[in-house]
């Protein structure tokens, strides 16, 4: 795998794409892309000395939910024509609409899922790179059934979720081999995280697995469903002393777009981390564009989520 630097990696795995991209997370949060720049001096001082960079237009794709959420305030900046470059903002529903767009050159950037990020490696052959993690544990049990309260309560029961072989699935199975319940829990898979949102707003018996923002806009619909348990928690309990963390989401950029602008990418890595920054700080201000992103319905879920 090709570092987000100039050096490489010989005979890959997709284990150790994803594990790179937690790497670069576990360093700072730029470190992925910043290491030409941090050697030559910063990338303004290079520019400075080479004279303006020609401004490229960066195609970017996002999931709904978190990782787009935490992208508002720099799409924002970007509409408002006070970025270096111009982007453009695709938000799919699911990682089979970004996948085929990245290996066919139509985005240039992408956050997908980080199993995803793997497959996607593994499909091009390693064209591309992961240059951070995005989004940690975001998954919760949600059901108004008050007999579940812990993870191995979910025993003779089916659970509604979506991510059919990525993530969301990987992880499920791995807690529910953990847990010794993997033979007696029914994984029933949705298209996407609305519908099992509306599943379980319809039937507050129902057990389902949300991500965020879903988890806050199903308890805000029904005041019978509530999100007992986190499955990040149970992940820190089965992982206990491996110091692994449940990773969701990955950015991943096209190796060929990297190695010719550069410094466009070190900007998208700045820009995304000071909007996720922001948007965590201030929740209400963000919402509003939030809601005009198409993520979510309507401010307060969003201000919650």
């Amino acid at each position: 795998m090709r570092t987000s630097s100039t050096g490489t990696v010989s005979a890959p795995t997709r284990r150790t794409f994803v594990s790179a991209a937690g790497a670069a997370v576990a360093g700072a949060a730029l470190a992925g892309c910043t290491s030409t720049a941090t050697d030559e001096g910063s990338a303004a001082g290079s520019a400075a000395g080479e004279g303006a960079a020609e401004s490229v237009e960066v195609r970017v794709g996002s999931l709904k939910g978190p990782t787009s959420i935490g992208l508002v305030r720099f799409m924002e900046q970007a509409d408002a024509g006070e970025t270096e470059n111009t982007y453009s903002f695709t938000i799919s529903g699911t990682a089979d609409e970004i996948l085929p767009q990245v290996i066919q050159g139509k985005l240039d950037i992408a956050l997908i899922p980080a199993n995803a990020a793997a497959v996607l490696f593994s499909k091009t052959e390693g064209a591309v790179s992961a240059i951070n993690v995005n989004t940690l544990g975001v998954l919760s049990v949600v059901t108004g059934d008050a007999s579940v309260t812990a993870f191995e309560d979910l025993a003779g029961r089916t659970v509604l979720m979506t991510g059919k072989g990525t993530t969301p699935e990987y992880a499920m199975r791995y807690l529910l081999d953990c847990t010794g319940i993997a033979d007696q829990v029914t994984l029933e898979f949705k298209s996407e995280a609305t519908e099992v949102t509306s599943a379980l707003v319809a039937d507050a018996t129902a057990v389902g697995v949300l991500p965020q923002p879903y988890v806050t806009a199903a308890l805000t619909k029904n005041e019978q469903l509530s999100a007992p348990i986190d499955l990040t928690e149970v992940w820190d309990e089965c992982a206990a002393g491996s110091g692994s963390q449940l990773v969701t989401g990955a950015t991943i950029v096209r190796n060929e777009f990297l190695d010719e602008h550069r410094s466009a990418v070190e900007e998208f890595l700045a820009g995304q981390r000071a909007s996720v920054e922001s948007v965590n700080a201030d929740p209400a201000g963000a919402a509003p564009l939030v809601v005009e992103a198409g993520i979510v319905e309507a401010e307060p879920i969003a201000e919650k989520a």
